[in-house]
């Protein structure tokens, strides 16, 4: 299991599904010199709210052209989503039974201002990691990869055909919400979320994939 890679993408506060991935196959690799493709985990997540699903996105710096590396994706401060981003996370998730253990460190996240977007991906991704007590899983490209022995993912939606439900803020209202950021799982399981991750079956991960620019 060990010698087994997966291609993944760069994520912003990914869903469970791609952390499942990670702790079973460390040896994976996240592509940084890939074309960025809006409208993915590559700058945006899904958290729970008290209706359902939000969805937050970090703008990126708007370029003449279409087709830029990933790790040369800048953030764009114009708008104050960091604010945006930490006061949803705050009114979703203040009274689950973690939040404020993990709340000081998360918040780290949103105090400075990163300019690329690989760059805040990576430094959340490692805060994550230590969260779910994972040594460093996902090594970063070191050049772009067109073929490889890996699985490749990059075209992954992270969707999953399965649901192993947990407690969750608003299942009450809601029911239980699948294929949400790590974090809901974070901040609801507390140090019980490694034991959650190792139960999701990989092979029910959809291949749903979207469209995406290749060099």
């Amino acid at each position: 299991m060990l010698n087994k890679k997966y291609l993944l993408p760069s994520a912003y506060l990914a869903p469970s599904s791609y952390y499942a991935l990670l702790i079973n196959y460390p040896n994976s690799i996240i592509e940084q010199y890939e074309y960025f493709t809006k409208q993915t985990i590559r700058n945006r997540c899904s958290i729970d709210s008290a209706n359902g699903p939000l969805i937050l996105s970090i703008p990126k710096v708007r370029k003449s052209s279409s087709k830029t590396l990933m790790k040369d994706i800048q953030i764009c401060y114009t708008e104050p989503w960091q604010k945006v981003h930490w006061n949803a996370i705050k009114s979703s998730y203040n009274s689950s039974p973690f939040f404020e253990y993990y709340m000081d460190e998360f918040s780290i996240i949103y105090h400075d201002k990163e300019k690329y977007l690989l760059d805040l991906n990576i430094k959340a991704h490692q805060l994550i990691l230590k969260f779910l007590q994972i040594e460093n899983s996902g090594n970063l490209s070191t050049k772009y990869i067109r073929e490889s022995e890996c699985k490749d993912l990059r075209k992954n939606l992270f969707k999953i055909n399965q649901e192993i439900k947990y407690d969750q803020v608003f299942s009450t209202k809601n029911g239980f919400e699948k294929d949400l950021s790590i974090i809901d799982l974070i901040f609801n399981l507390g140090p019980e979320s490694n034991n959650y991750l190792k139960k999701i079956d990989i092979s029910k991960i959809c291949h749903i994939s979207k469209t995406i620019v290749t060099k």
